[in-house]
């Protein structure tokens, strides 16, 4: 299992996601992502359709269709109807249920980052749990720090 926390300092969650989301479908897996405010999943729900002119990320909210069908869920909780093995956690708060799956996605910014600082360092030690932490670099690029 592979924990990937990223912090956002540069480039806001609403350009990062959209990167990994289009990986994680490219290799062929599913995505669920974790958002417990509903102002978050909709906005989410409408940048997943308008983030870029020729991109097109096939997903829904949970309960807006058939959630087992969804390549990419977006959900209130850890609530893998559409048989993810991805979870990317994006309103910085970090949940061990996560762990369930092959690997989580943990977004936080500056105002989360102690919070993730106690969920990583919760994680240490844990068996087959693999950590990396990627943060910006000065040209807003990911570099794996961790």
């Amino acid at each position: 299992m592979q924990v990937d926390f990223y912090h956002l300092t540069s480039m806001p969650l609403e350009r990062a996601l959209p990167r990994i989301a289009e990986r994680v479908l490219a290799s062929g897996v599913r995505l669920l992502i974790v958002a417990s405010g509903e102002a978050q999943r909709a906005a989410l729900d409408r940048l997943l359709w308008e983030y870029a002119p020729d991109s097109f990320l096939p997903h829904a909210q949970l309960g807006e269709g058939d959630d087992t069908a969804q390549p990419i869920l977006i959900a209130p909780d850890v609530n893998a109807a559409n048989r993810a093995r991805h979870i990317a956690l994006v309103d910085g708060e970090w949940r061990d249920h996560a762990l369930d799956f092959d690997r989580a996605f943990h977004f936080f910014d500056e105002e989360r980052i102690g919070a993730a600082r106690a969920a990583w360092k919760g994680l240490a030690g844990r068996d087959g749990v693999e950590r990396r932490y990627w943060k910006q670099n000065d040209a807003g690029r990911w570099e794996q720090a961790a």
